[in-house]
């Protein structure tokens, strides 16, 4: 037997199970990317403006690879390549994590990391085992669409409340405003939190703006029989500022209340230019050993039900980097290199942008710039007839800074502002 279900224009035929059938989705991003890249491929790179998917293009628009990342790849021996590796992660792995995560600024108390599928499997981890089916994920309005997925996948639900406020600072009132109604409705409340270096914005919390939210969630849960997941997703850490200064408010998750786990979601994409390696990692942070022994405990065991074990390769190559001090040096050395490339295509994006009197949201480092705007796919679709490629979003249109060269950020605020005149919409 089979059932039918309404799809897109016309009924059509499924033997899926009712929590899976009619699921589809549509990837902007790297649907963009296609278009960009078949016209790249027809008219030459030259012609055509590709700034949609997050990777590190160097000027010339070649796929960055780290070189001391390629040279520890190229090192593996043949058993590194191919063996299964724990569950969990080799230990020498996690322990690498673990250091290259928090640098100088390691919170007090127990710390615990598992391997997992990029960022994207830690983020899979968390709502699927701390949080109820039919609960709500929290996460700022402005944020990576997979977060959506993932929980609607899940039987979840995403929650928004609004990142900025009217003067482009962190809206701490919304989110406590949120934060409280979850709690009086949910046993856990798991928030994520892309800082720093959002996506899509390039906004980050600032150290008071962390100390507030600690406080407040300390408060909210204290003498209550609740608890808070916190999220820090840093997929961009290793591209948002000085390598100490960028990782110091980890030291504020140290010694939180035993009902307040924080995970962060560790990725090795960006940081080591491994992106399709699907490499990374969950780390936990609590006061509570017991705690930090289920954290273990739970994610193992659904990673074993998930993907079973992680890429063994990559991380071996990460252990080959961060054993050597002489390498790790290397490895500072050549992030701080784009870091500061991507740095002079943001500041010449947001120089002309100022000056042809395109708005854009506050962007402190990271990938990407967004130009908030209504009717972005209408935008979008105009700037494609001029070879250009952005990302649309539900309330602005994404511009990945990492992937577009000096020479092309030249002129392109002034493109979108045509674009913008052309089709009627205002910001």
């Amino acid at each position: 037997m089979y059932k039918q279900i309404r799809g897109i224009g016309s009924m059509m035929k499924s033997v899926a199970a009712p929590q899976a059938s009619a699921k589809f989705s549509e990837d902007k991003i790297f649907g963009a990317n296609n278009r960009a890249t078949a016209l790249a491929e027809k008219l030459g790179a030259d012609k055509v403006i590709n700034g949609t998917v997050g990777s590190i293009l160097d000027e010339d628009g070649n796929l960055v690879m780290l070189d001391v990342v390629q040279k520890a790849f190229n090192a593996l021996t043949t058993r590194e390549i191919i063996a299964y590796a724990p569950i969990q992660g080799y230990d020498d792995y996690l322990s690498a994590v673990i250091d290259q995560c928090f640098g100088e600024s390691n919170p007090e108390g127990y710390v615990r990391a598992c391997a997992t599928f990029g960022g994207s499997g830690a983020l899979h981890h968390v709502i699927h085992n701390y949080s109820e089916r039919g609960d709500e994920i929290l996460t700022s309005d402005w944020h990576w669409d997979a977060y959506g997925s993932m929980c609607t996948d899940n039987g979840r639900t995403l929650r928004e409340f609004l990142l900025l406020d009217d003067k482009g600072a962190f809206n701490f009132r919304d989110f406590r405003a949120h934060v409280r109604d979850l709690i009086s409705k949910q046993l856990n409340t798991v928030i994520i939190m892309n800082s720093p270096a959002n996506n899509p914005t390039g906004f980050a919390l600032s150290d008071g703006d962390w100390d507030n939210v600690l406080a407040f969630l300390k408060e909210s849960v204290a003498g209550k029989d609740k608890n808070i997941i916190l999220v820090p997703d840093v997929a961009y850490l290793d591209y948002s500022g000085e390598k100490q200064a960028c990782r110091r408010f980890f030291k504020k998750f140290g010694n939180l209340p035993d009902n307040i786990l924080v995970v962060i979601a560790y990725t090795l994409s960006k940081g080591f230019t491994m992106y399709g390696q699907r490499i990374g990692a969950m780390i936990g942070v609590t006061a509570n050993k017991e705690v930090a022994d289920e954290f273990v405990a739970i994610n193992r065991y659904s990673s074993r039900a998930t993907w079973s074990n992680s890429n063994g390769a990559a991380m071996k190559a990460m252990v080959r980097i961060c054993s050597d001090p002489e390498k790790v040096n290397e490895l500072d050395a050549e992030r701080a290199e784009y870091f500061t490339l991507i740095k002079e295509r943001a500041e010449l994006f947001m120089k002309e942008a100022d000056a042809c009197g395109l708005t854009y949201l506050p962007y402190m480092s990271g990938f990407f710039i967004t130009i908030p705007l209504t009717g972005a796919q209408a935008v979008a679709d105009d700037l494609e007839k001029e070879h250009i490629f952005l990302v649309p979003l539900d309330k602005g249109i994404r511009l990945a800074v990492c992937s577009v060269s000096k020479k092309k950020i030249q002129g392109l605020a002034a493109k979108i502002k045509a674009a913008l005149d052309k089709t009627g919409i205002t910001q």
